[in-house]
């Protein structure tokens, strides 16, 4: 991927590098510190170490159980961190991420990760393509020769005033995607390319994509999935 293509950046925002690394920076009482993309360490390493493996929620909503590994599509990557779990479970995942600027970062967490021992064989089961999965999904998915299994999806919840302090990881993305006023669009392009199931990440409380009713409902503690079933996935 060519960056300078690629990342259309809002005044005040730039990729640079620092300390070896692709970094998002800006001014950082707005937007906090540089954002980059780290499967190695910090939060991604702890979640694969502690997160519950297969019990994890986004793991549940996938379909992965006890001798059941779908392929999994994430047509909303964002900085990869549900993605790195499925594929830290055994699951191969195609990631598909619309902005450019955070698929740059992504590629460039996935291409430092690969360099590491321990998880290159998770990195090695994570594809990446940039694209608008609401306009191209069918077209992104056969461009990676991927099997659509599974596709999951975390589309931007409507912003409202009263939760104006956001935290400052959620405001630089607003900044460069907005919200999904597409989601019902999203929600009908994944069901027309997954084979088995969509799953829907929502906030707890929120009503459900507009579009078909969900089959199943998994809730957690702040979020849910809504499900969408076509096929059971078999052992």
């Amino acid at each position: 991927m060519s960056l300078p293509e690629k990342a259309v950046l809002p005044e005040g925002l730039a990729l640079t590098y620092c300390e070896g690394r692709l970094v998002l920076a800006g001014d950082e009482k707005r937007y906090g510190k540089p954002l980059s993309v780290d499967f190695v360490a910090g939060k991604a390493a702890h979640r694969r170490q502690f997160g519950g493996g297969r019990g994890q929620l986004v793991a549940k909503a996938c379909g992965l159980a006890k001798g059941v590994t779908p392929s999994v599509v994430d047509a909303t990557a964002g900085l990869g961190r549900d993605a790195f779990v499925l594929a830290a479970l055994g699951a191969h995942v195609l990631l598909v991420e619309r902005v450019g600027a955070i698929a740059a970062l992504l590629e460039d967490g996935l291409l430092r990760a690969a360099k590491a021992h321990d998880i290159a064989d998770i990195i090695a089961r994570m594809t990446l393509r940039h694209g608008d999965a609401a306009q191209s999904l069918e077209a992104l998915v056969a461009d990676a020769a991927f099997d659509p299994q599974v596709v999951h999806l975390d589309p931007m919840f409507p912003h409202r005033e009263k939760s104006a302090l956001v935290k400052k990881e959620m405001r630089l993305f607003r900044e460069l995607a907005g919200d999904d006023d597409d989601a019902p669009r999203l929600l009908e392009a994944a069901l027309e390319v997954a084979t088995h199931r969509v799953v829907v990440k929502r906030p707890r409380k929120a009503p459900p994509i507009a579009g078909p009713a969900p089959q199943h409902v998994l809730e957690g503690k702040t979020s849910r999935y809504d499900l969408y079933v076509k096929q059971s996935l078999h052992r």
